[in-house]
């Protein structure tokens, strides 16, 4: 017979240091996830703070050994994206491990406020404040300036964003700029120019007719972005290198651009197989760097990067009940979950993301080729393919003959769905066919090592539903 935990470690190298199974349960960071689901039912939403820190070191220590190994000139300092998750407890974490942040809206600007306030931070962290900014966005950035947040850096998204920092920022208040770029979109894209950044060809003359004379301004940051994140691809390494040379030419005629900012990201894990050689990617970044500069004849820069998937998304995971099978013709299989992907998950709705899909239980079980249907009337609500095969298994949910019947039912789990989910989801608020939002439960580990949880948010009740919906008050 074979079973389902013969397919997992026949197929992957499992297991590793993040999954594990003892006696035909999965245990995730060395966390007994049966038991949780015990004491909270499902579905459930987790949260593994320390895995937040970790990514944070690991990146961080990736920088300092390539710089080390390259003989790198320049500095690398890590800034947390916000809008990759905004919860409090991701942002408390965060900071534990003195990072910067980088912001996408106004409304970022009240949280900075709020974690001020809690002395969280203080006024010297960078906040590199990106995006395309409305009147309120840029009102909020220009109150922290005035304000003697000296290292809030705004990040230029149009020629005409500066106007409003000359008519608003106080006289004597010494404020950074940085510049970003408009990166060409893959040849995938119905459009050819990213919508968001300045065009390359008006980089230099917004330099020299808006920021070089003032003496309140200075372009200290150029800002590169790709959607598609930090990937071995030609495509990837011919924007980078055309960043760089663009960096090079301002550079030249400005003394205080002396930092870059890498944004799109590293990549979280989405398959169980290892994949991506983070340390080899970050050499040749500096590598790459090092080579055009000095073909230039300028000074390398200093880099930051401001990672948000890969900061918060290895330490979520969500979990389901199988609550029953349906064959709905001769091979099509459907197990039913007590949720909703296009509600929980829009990732893999929206964008065909997939997760790294795992059985809670009944590893000894034989495994079935099968589909997972949302509890949606949507014909979309449906997850039938992993990353690495276009198909999922799972053990089958009746024990085989020939070992006792358990009315335990199966659970199965997506792991690294950090990043996102709530916000796309719209955390808190109406979801598709009333499916409620699942309960979200906090795990962190004290000084000696001992795990704690607590409940962050219920599962949602109808009646707040009903509230927002505008039946009761």
């Amino acid at each position: 017979m074979d079973t389902y935990q013969d397919l997992i470690t026949q197929t992957f190298d499992f297991p590793n240091a993040d999954f594990q199974v003892r006696e035909n349960e999965l245990f995730f960071h060395d966390i007994d996830l049966m038991a949780l689901v015990e004491k909270y039912g499902t579905p459930l939403r987790l949260t593994y703070l320390p895995k937040i820190s970790s990514q944070i070191q690991r990146a961080k220590k990736w920088f300092a050994d390539g710089i080390a190994s390259t003989g790198y000139a320049g500095s690398y300092s890590y800034a947390y994206c916000t809008k990759s998750s905004h919860f409090r407890f991701v942002l408390d974490e965060a900071l534990k491990n003195d990072v910067h942040l980088e912001t996408s809206s106004w409304f970022d600007i009240s949280i900075i406020r709020s974690l001020y306030e809690q002395g969280k931070l203080d006024k010297s962290k960078y906040i590199i404040c990106n995006g395309f900014k409305p009147e309120e966005y840029k009102r909020d950035i220009t109150a922290l300036l005035n304000d003697g947040f000296v290292n809030c850096l705004p990040i230029l998204d149009s020629p005409n964003e500066i106007d409003y920092y000359h008519a608003h920022v106080n006289a004597g208040t010494k404020v950074q700029l940085g510049l970003r770029l408009a990166s060409d979109e893959e040849p995938r894209f119905q459009f050819y120019t990213s919508r968001l950044g300045i065009r390359y060809a008006d980089a230099m003359p917004l330099y020299e007719q808006k920021i070089k004379d003032d003496p309140r301004f200075e372009l200290t940051m150029l800002h590169y972005f790709i959607s598609t994140g930090i990937k071995d691809t030609s495509y990837y390494w011919s924007e980078l290198s055309r960043f760089i040379h663009k960096y090079c030419e301002l550079r030249k005629v400005c003394p205080t651009l002396q930092t870059i900012d890498i944004g799109g990201g590293l990549p979280i894990q989405t398959s169980i197989q290892l994949e991506y050689d983070y340390p080899y990617m970050i050499a040749e970044i500096l590598r790459t760097i090092q080579r055009i500069c000095k073909e230039e004849g300028v000074p390398e820069p200093n880099i930051f990067t401001e990672f948000g998937i890969f900061t918060v998304g290895e330490s979520g995971a969500t979990i389901y009940s199988i609550l029953d099978e349906k064959l709905q013709n001769d091979k099509e299989l459907w197990y039913m979950i007590d949720g909703s992907f296009i509600t929980n998950l829009p990732d893999t709705w929206a964008l065909n993301q997939r997760f790294i899909m795992l059985a809670l239980n009944g590893w000894n079980r034989p495994y079935r080729k099968i589909q997972l249907g949302g509890l949606t009337c949507d014909s979309q609500d449906y997850y039938n393919a992993e990353k690495h095969i276009y198909q999922t298994f799972l053990p089958q949910l009746q024990a085989p003959r020939n070992q006792p019947a358990s009315p335990q039912p199966i659970y199965v789990g997506f792991f690294h769905t950090g990043a996102y989910q709530e916000s796309l989801s719209g955390y808190g608020g109406i979801k598709h066919c009333l499916i409620p939002a699942p309960k979200h439960v906090i795990l962190d580990r004290d000084n000696d090592g001992t795990l704690t949880d607590y409940v962050f948010a219920p599962k949602q009740e109808a009646s707040s539903m009903l509230k927002i919906l505008g039946y009761t008050a």
